[in-house]
């Protein structure tokens, strides 16, 4: 017969033993090198305010028991020094990480299309995936932290480990389990060349006399891109704008003072910015940033929770300093301008060095813009994907059954909660039979993948907040 241990007696055991050894140890340690620990501890304070960094950083190039690498002391050192801030958005980067923050910047790279960040000791989306990337088409969000790699836990691994086990070249793929909320839901994803066009357009098929924008990212050529699309758009006959603004994390500032001086009057404010000791700059629109190209046509701006910093400097200049509406949801309310300073070796430091403030002097850090006119999304934009890694049928509960009742309900049919019901059986039957499928009335990774897909498209060809857009501008 095999006997257990209770997981608390054996807890219990292990302390005790780890007490009894640290006591000892101690004990040898004070008596046999304590006074010159001390000294050099106490000369290192004397020389400087980082005098226990120094100390600290002697005794374990001298005395630790193994031979130890002065690179990893001194990153994570700074690595230290920059999470005390408890700020996410003042980070120190490895040369590695920085590496990989000037590729996200380039043309085109490989992988999924979304930005990590550590915290807490794990890995999170901390912004909106790029536009049509794996990531986005997977339904991952800004703020799913993503628990594991291809069955290997993410927890406690830099983020550069985790960075380099998610990227990979085109057309492999890489498992990830993500926790949105309290649910959890995993996902496989193609990895895909992602490339950084910021600015697409086109004219609205119903209403040709209305041009669309969408900006996904501000970058160094944004501005450029973007007056060339204003200029485009009007030789196709467009007379009013709608600017897309949704899921757009932000980008460069420049190139966003440049755009919203386009839309106002000269010497009206795009932003305020404030240093640490009070002080108030305002940056107003100007011939020097615009180059004279001014957008006087009809616009209303598309927003939503995705759409931060930079965004949120265009959205709330162009609705305090020019009365033109958004249409969306709140934003996400970033507030602060970051800087990068590189050091030598090719590693960076990522600073918040200022607050930025709406033209009335609003703060809008962590509390987002609300838009001039509120419209949200269907419910299963915030659902978790549907797992396509298990089936589900008559009779189960779970939060997968959750999700797939959401976008059954976004699809039109009538089946709430997180069990699998008859209504939900009915629902996938007819489903399967209009899309070709096998009528089996259960959900497979096939049916879940057009399930999916079939809502994705619904939520193009009936864009609730573009029709409102659209009704605005016909007024």
């Amino acid at each position: 017969m095999v006997r257990t241990v209770s997981y608390k007696t054996f807890l219990v055991s292990i302390v005790a033993t780890a007490t009894l050894s640290c006591g000892f140890m101690y004990a040898y340690t004070s008596s046999q090198e304590q006074k010159r620990f001390q000294a050099t501890i106490e000369t290192s304070e004397k020389q400087d305010e980082l005098g226990k960094v120094h100390a600290l950083y002697q005794l374990l190039q001298t005395q630790y028991y193994q031979k130890v690498d002065s690179t990893k002391l001194i990153d994570g050192a700074l690595k230290g020094m920059t999470a005390a801030l408890g700020d996410p958005y003042t980070t120190y980067l490895e040369k590695s990480d920085a590496e990989d923050l000037s590729q996200s910047l380039a043309d085109s790279f490989e992988g999924i299309g979304a930005t990590l960040t550590i915290v807490d000791g794990l890995p999170q989306i901390s912004q909106a995936p790029i536009k049509e990337s794996p990531a986005e088409k997977g339904g991952l969000r800004a703020g799913d932290f993503i628990l594991s790699v291809d069955g290997k836990s993410t927890s406690g691994k830099s983020l550069t480990e985790v960075v380099s086990s998610i990227r990979g070249k085109k057309g492999t793929d890489v498992a990830l389990v993500l926790q949105r909320g309290t649910e959890q839901y995993s996902v496989t994803l193609t990895r895909d060349t992602i490339p950084m066009t910021t600015v697409t357009y086109s004219t609205e098929k119903d209403s040709p006399t209305v041009g669309k924008i969408v900006v996904s990212t501000f970058a160094e050529k944004t501005a450029s891109d973007f007056q060339k699309a204003i200029e485009a758009l009007r030789k196709e006959g467009a007379t009013s704008f709608v600017i897309d603004l949704r899921q757009n994390p932000g980008g460069l500032l420049d190139q966003v003072e440049k755009m919203a001086s386009m839309f106002l009057a000269d010497q009206k404010t795009i932003l305020q910015l404030e240093d640490r000791t009070g002080a108030i700059e305002k940056v107003v629109a100007s011939h020097e940033l615009d180059q004279g190209v001014k957008v006087t046509e009809p616009t209303v701006v598309l927003v939503d929770k995705g759409s931060a910093s930079a965004s949120e400097i265009f959205a709330g200049a162009v609705k305090e300093s020019a009365a033109i509406p958004l249409v969306g949801t709140k934003t996400f309310g970033k507030g602060t301008v970051q800087t990068v300073s590189q050091y030598q070796d090719g590693s960076e430091v990522k600073l918040t060095i200022k607050k930025w403030l709406t033209p009335k002097k609003e703060w809008i850090h962590e509390k987002g813009i609300t838009p001039s006119y509120e419209v949200d999304y269907p419910a299963f934009v915030y659902a978790t994907p549907i797992p396509t890694d298990t089936q589900m049928q008559l009779g189960l509960e779970s939060t997968g059954v959750k999700s797939l009742n959401t976008y059954l309900e976004g699809l039109g049919y009538q089946t709430p909660g997180t069990i699998y019901t008859v209504a939900t059986q009915n629902a996938v039957k007819d489903f399967q039979q209009k899309h070709h499928l096998s009528v089996t009335g259960m959900v497979d990774k096939k049916t879940a993948e057009a399930i999916s897909q079939a809502a994705a498209e619904q939520l193009k060809t009936s864009d609730q907040m573009m029709k409102k857009a659209i009704d605005l501008l016909k007024k």
